[in-house]
């Protein structure tokens, strides 16, 4: 594979590489394999071999923050669709509850998505050889 220099890549092939993320499978060459468990992800890819932890210690700081964004969007259209569907007879308290349980298990649920789609975006602005 030949060395990209940053913005280098088409539209057409930034969407397949987060595509290929929210799959979780490689953003580069589109392989499985990547979790070990749900909380862990292997060193590399085991087919191109990827480095999928990068060399800076606050890599996944990006990583954090899209997984905050993602889940606590979500969380807040779930909350505004429950809203306007029972709406004038609300059950607040089933709401409150919900919502709060949602908060803490939407970012758990998409970790490993949120990893890897940050992945995808480094390889954009940083693409390795």
């Amino acid at each position: 594979m030949q060395a990209a220099r940053a913005g280098s890549f088409s539209l057409g092939t930034i969407l397949k590489m987060i595509g290929r993320a929210l799959t979780l499978h490689c953003p580069r060459c589109g392989s499985g394999q990547l979790l070990r468990s749900w909380t862990k992800m292997r060193t590399e890819c085991p087919t191109c071999g990827l480095h999928l932890e990068r060399e800076e210690k606050d890599f996944w700081l990006g990583g954090y923050l899209i997984n905050f964004f993602i889940a606590e969007i979500l969380v807040a259209l779930a909350l505004a669709v429950v809203l306007i569907s029972t709406w004038p007879d609300v059950p607040w308290t089933a709401l409150e509850f919900g919502a709060a349980a949602m908060v803490i298990a939407a970012p758990l649920v998409f970790y490993p998505f949120s990893r890897l789609i940050w992945l995808a975006i480094d390889l954009v602005l940083r693409p390795t050889v």
